[in-house]
């Protein structure tokens, strides 16, 4: 039985229903029409669809491997042909569905659509292709994706914008707009005549993606600026680039609005403390995003967490160097733990009181202590298993898919270590 997807929406606002058990990264192709005019279908990433005398639009086309089921949902809405393709950025959940729009205008001996984009979108796709053994483990390791291949291919844009680009196709005005947040390619959508706003990924129902421990720099107080400017226009509708649409004004302005402050006040207070001197473990464990803000349905840290927000607030401006003299040279990190356990009385020493200290709550220490006995004794297969042991319940604990998706794939390792040498 179909999602009814604005009832849905609507019901987590209200509280009704709770966003864990509707993650926005666990929806998979489900269409919502808003109008005769306008679609928009639920996928791991989303996909806008908008009709036209010429055609169809659509702001982005979803990823490898929801993008056949997106297309199925988009043609089942309107049997139409593809005019025009906007990515609101580079990242491959959004830019993969474009072969099977192509083939069909290729079937009906149509022009095949074009694609439009920010101008550091195709460097995006080089960066991506230069590294692709990384971002291929970086992401078995975030989504659990153990047999995951990072693509090679793309389909680049046919035309490109730097700051604000007006496209007019069959009737249909969009203004594209350019906001380094999540990305620094990233592109907003502005439909006037219907006040639709399409905000990609700088709007997701959960806690801002500024933070991702795994990938490139993020711009809290540029997306918080796009923000306000969006919510300054007074959309009716918003469609985000995760998660759900927002209906109503009202709505879409506290959406808007509450997450640019969420933004804002981990920035501030982040910079505030970098210019009294305050090393970067100290700025973490003291600056909180404001937790009424945390506990609204489209803000709970689901995906990324505040606490990495932080951390990338002092990439930006900090560099890498923590302030802490010891890191700035270390020693290798397996040297550290083998004088560790032997001050300790053996890795084993360590790894029971890992255990002791998971019994008592505190995980974060009992991590550094399975991590050092673990690398002092590798093959041990106790300490593996206590190493395991502590990250499962690392995971138990965490709401974030970044977190749960790290100490997994430590909790996973260990785990095969542990029965090798058993």
């Amino acid at each position: 039985m179909a999602t009814d997807l604005l009832a849905l929406a609507d019901r987590l606002w209200r509280g009704e229903a709770d966003i864990v058990d509707h993650h926005p990264m666990r929806l998979f192709g489900e269409l919502a029409e808003i109008d005769d005019r306008r679609a928009f279908v639920a996928a791991f990433s989303n996909t806008a669809a908008f009709a036209t005398d010429d055609g169809m639009v659509l702001v982005d086309t979803s990823s490898p491997f929801t993008s056949g089921r997106v297309h199925d949902a988009v043609i089942g809405w309107r049997d139409d042909t593809l005019h025009t393709a906007v990515f609101t950025h580079g990242h491959i959940d959004h830019v993969f569905g474009m072969g099977r729009y192509e083939r069909d205008a290729d079937d009906r001996g149509r022009p095949r659509p074009r694609v439009v984009a920010h101008e550091l979108v195709p460097a995006r796709f080089a960066r991506y292709v230069e590294t692709a053994g990384y971002n291929a483990v970086i992401n078995r390791r975030q989504f659990g994706a153990e047999g995951l291949e990072w693509p090679l291919d793309y389909r680049y844009p046919d035309e490109t914008y730097r700051d604000t680009l007006l496209v007019t196709v069959g009737g249909l005005t969009l203004e594209l707009h350019h906001a380094r947040g999540e990305t620094d390619d990233h592109t907003w959508v502005w439909l006037p005549q219907s006040r639709t706003l399409c905000t990609g990924d700088l709007f997701i129902w959960a806690s801002p993606n500024c933070g991702n421990p795994q990938k490139v720099q993020r711009y809290a107080k540029e997306w918080a600026a796009a923000l306000r400017t969006m919510a300054a226009l007074r959309p009716e509708i918003l469609l985000p680039g995760h998660g759900l649409p927002i209906v109503g004004e009202t709505r879409v302005l506290e959406a808007l609005d509450d997450t640019a402050t969420l933004l804002e006040v981990l920035h501030d207070d982040t910079v505030g403390m970098m210019n009294d001197g305050a090393t970067l473990d100290e700025i973490i464990h003291t600056v909180r995003a404001p937790q009424a803000l945390l506990d609204k349905p489209y803000l709970r840290p689901i995906y990324d967490e505040p606490e990495f927000v932080v951390r990338n607030i002092w990439r930006l401006y900090g560099g890498w160097h923590d302030g802490n003299p010891a890191h700035l040279k270390p020693a290798p990190e397996r040297a550290l733990a083998e004088e560790l356990a032997g001050l300790a009385g053996g890795a084993d020493r360590l790894a029971a009181r890992a255990a002791e200290l998971v019994a008592t709550g505190d995980l974060r220490l009992a991590g550094h202590l399975a991590e050092w006995a673990a690398l002092a004794a590798p093959d041990d297969h106790a300490v593996q298993g206590t190493r395991a042991d502590v990250n499962e319940a690392r995971v138990a604990a965490e709401a974030s898919t970044m977190s749960k998706g790290v100490f997994g794939a430590a909790a996973r390792e260990s785990r095969a270590k542990e029965q090798r040498n058993a």
